[in-house]
């Protein structure tokens, strides 16, 4: 899908993710941090926080030139610094075009080329089976599913770990 590219967020982009942000279907995958109601304030705050991250580690996820969602990277510290979590949401709108799958993928690009990584994984709830498809077919296995260690909405469900090793002979 050549429609799809990442870019860093810009303070422009903070009414198009705020629409796609208050969604509560988008809101009930992601973990609490991300407000919900999700304001253009919200937005700008976040956009605001990316701007000097060097290197890059959010994104704007554009399809035909439109703003359809969020995915970004986490480096891990200490003796886990060979590792990084991603994590993505794509505008409830927008899914089922292999928008997610896209963006993943040009992210494990990104992240082979820019660190020094060998392990990236994504955690997702038991029951967002889209996310974990978009893993799968991005070459992710699941590594465990640890039970009952997350608690969404009030109830307590399982967390799924995916995992895909970057060969660091690249």
């Amino acid at each position: 899908m050549n429609d799809v590219i990442i870019r860093p967020w810009k303070r422009e982009d903070a009414q198009a993710l705020a629409a796609i942000a208050n969604n509560r279907n988008i809101w009930n995958n992601l973990r609490d941090h991300l407000p919900h109601p999700y304001t253009v304030m919200d937005a700008m705050q976040w956009i605001t926080s990316c701007m000097p991250q060097e290197p890059v580690l959010n994104f704007a996820v554009l399809c035909k030139g439109e703003l359809v969602g969020s995915i970004g990277c986490v480096p891990k510290s200490d003796v886990y610094r060979k590792t990084m979590e991603i994590g993505y949401f794509i505008g409830e709108q927008f899914k089922g075009r292999g928008i997610a799958t896209e963006a993943v993928r040009i992210l494990l690009h990104y992240i082979a080329e820019q660190f020094d990584i060998v392990r990236v994984y994504a955690e997702v709830f038991a029951f967002n089976r889209a996310s974990m498809q978009v893993l799968q077919k991005n070459g992710f296995i699941l590594e465990s599913i640890r039970r009952k260690a997350v608690i969404k909405n009030n109830v307590i469900t399982d967390d799924c770990v995916w995992v895909k090793f970057i060969d660091p002979k690249r």
